[in-house]
């Protein structure tokens, strides 16, 4: 099992990243847009990134409205469905 620590990190970068892409994630949730489990793993996937201090220097100087997450972000492909989805 993860460190709650690790956690919480991965999930707060996660948060930051949907933010910067216009995706609330609870929005999403709560319209059945996006499943509980698939949050869970999309944090846990997070924790396996190789260099959360590059994602975090992104978030940093990534403004809102992103279009896109960067290319070595494992949540790619469901934070841009999400946008696709979500988006009016």
């Amino acid at each position: 099992m993860q460190n709650p620590s690790v956690l919480r990190k991965h999930a707060a970068l996660l948060d930051h990243m949907a933010d910067r892409l216009g995706v609330d994630l609870e929005e999403a949730t709560m319209r059945g847009e996006l499943r509980v489990s698939e949050l869970t793993d999309a944090v846990l996937s997070c924790t396996a990134c190789a260099d959360p201090t590059a994602c975090r220097h992104w978030l940093d100087a990534a403004a809102d409205g992103a279009g896109a997450t960067p290319g070595f972000c494992r949540n790619s492909a469901l934070l841009g469905q999400l946008q696709d989805k979500l988006s009016i």
